[in-house]
């Protein structure tokens, strides 16, 4: 199955791709299931969290991002003041009425139940739905896995998965049939040298055979997207929403920033600044519920945007073209990861989330910059290196404390990296297969309390009030 670019960055709604859009989309699956089984009057609705969805749903506004759902919301297309009003209406008549559908009866205070037990056994973001006939029995149940960067596989569509690829979770990067079907970065390499194709333009290639001659459109869009997300992140102030009472500062740092333009009295240092506001103006969005783009989780979201802005804005030489670029060989390298370990922090911890992102934005700018291949690799490799180990361990689980940050940390190291991957001619001891391996096997060996649920790290070690 082919992993496209605009399954990596996808445009959604904040704070979390696994816990906001993967189960908003569940429950809209749900819904369109529910509609073949055709239910009779009086059916009810029930919904169960486990896992990481459980222990940190209520920080994610999971309990509200199921509801939407099943009011038949999208995270792409979502009006925000339409599901407002819609979910203080069903809050008020405990029903549901949909197209398609007889009235459903669901009461959110008692139907929708975070189970603090162990979890779920495909994967540490699970989700149960059930349809309930009028006298109590069962007329359908789905079990839903939200595995990060708001993809949603069912207990079966997961299994087979599994059985396909072994223990790589969910489809790989490309398929028989692409032009440049690589599931490595040994493959892609190989690739790259026998057809003499950059990274960029095998990916070009993939996505021209499936997208067309919409394909630039649809990048622009993306791009577009996430610069408009950090516009809006550096003007917006206030404090941000949760309890944990955390102020946005990348609008503050920003015009510090633009009144020491040319003052000569910066620091040289201070380009750091100004990627790390980009990459803050990004999940402070995020973390308000804003309109994001999944880069490839929301919670990693401002590395890339921030990479590029930095790309547009301060390198020399900077074209659309090379966003256009950026993008493809970010995505490459986004699925990769995807396919040969996890983007999701409930599975891997935050190595899985800001990690990759930062080894795709690394990717990225050493094409946008003239890299080679091998640099590309390289570059990729360096990035996701200086991440291993990182656990996911948020404040009251909300993608705010250390995740605004570790955003704009992780956009700084990319830039690091690619620049030391340029200095170089692609020969490294590391390559990035080994790494992504590396990343997978400290996953599986990482403490399950530091991995997005809050019950690790620095989640519990706050300061008292």
């Amino acid at each position: 199955m082919f992993l496209s670019t605009f399954d990596i960055f996808k445009i959604g709604i904040g704070p979390s791709s696994s816990h906001t859009m993967g189960p908003m989309v569940a429950a809209a699956r749900f819904l369109d299931e529910l509609r073949r089984a055709a239910p009779p009057e009086g059916t009810r609705l029930r919904a169960s969290l486990h896992g990481s969805l459980a222990f940190t749903g209520k920080g994610h506004a999971t309990d509200r991002a199921v509801i939407l759902g099943l009011l038949g919301f999208l995270p792409d297309t979502i009006d925000p003041d339409r599901a407002e009003a819609q979910e203080a209406a069903l809050r008020s008549a405990r029903t549901i009425a949909l197209p398609g559908l007889p009235v459903l009866a669901f009461r959110p205070d008692e139907d929708l139940v975070f189970d603090y037990g162990p979890p779920l056994p495909g994967h540490a973001n699970g989700l149960v739905l059930t349809a309930l006939r009028p006298d109590g029995e069962p007329l359908m149940s789905r079990t839903y896995y939200s595995i990060g960067g708001g993809f949603v596989r069912t207990a079966e569509e997961l299994a087979a998965d599994r059985a396909q690829d072994g223990a790589a979770p969910a489809a790989g990067p490309a398929s028989p049939g692409y032009p440049f079907p690589f599931t490595s970065a040994v493959e892609m390499l190989a690739m790259g040298a026998a057809s003499g194709e950059s990274i960029a333009s095998m990916k070009r290639a993939n996505e021209t055979l499936a997208h067309g001659a919409a394909l630039d459109d649809r990048l622009d869009a993306v791009w577009a997207a996430m610069d408009g997300c950090v516009e809006r992140g550096l003007r917006q102030e206030g404090i941000l929403p949760g309890g944990l009472s955390v102020r946005r500062r990348a609008s503050d740092i920003h015009r510090q920033l633009l009144s020491e333009s040319g003052a000569n009295r910066s620091q040289p240092h201070v380009v750091n600044d100004w990627i790390a506001t980009y990459a803050m103006a990004v999940n402070e969005e995020n973390a308000a519920g804003g309109r994001v783009v999944t880069s490839p989780t929301n919670g990693a979201a401002g590395v890339v945007p921030a990479v590029i802005r930095y790309y547009r804005d301060h390198c020399n030489g900077a074209t659309h073209e090379g966003i256009r670029d950026f993008l493809l060989v970010a995505a490459a390298i986004g699925g990769l990861i995807k396919h040969n370990a996890s983007i999701s922090g409930a599975e891997v911890g935050c190595q899985g989330e800001v990690g990759s992102a930062s080894a795709m934005a690394a990717a990225g700018l050493c094409a946008a910059l003239g890299g080679t291949n091998e640099q590309i690799e390289n570059a990729a490799e360096i990035a996701l290196e200086h991440h291993l180990g990182m656990t996911c361990d948020p404040a009251k689980g909300l993608v705010q404390v250390p995740c605004i940050e570790r955003n704009g940390l992780g956009a700084i190291k990319a830039v690091s990296a690619a620049s030391l991957a340029l200095r170089g001619d692609g020969q490294h001891f590391m390559p990035l297969d080994n790494c992504i391996e590396t990343m997978r096997q400290t996953g599986i060996d990482m403490n399950l309390k530091y991995k997005e649920t809050s019950t690790g790290g620095l989640a519990v070690n706050l300061p008292e009030c």
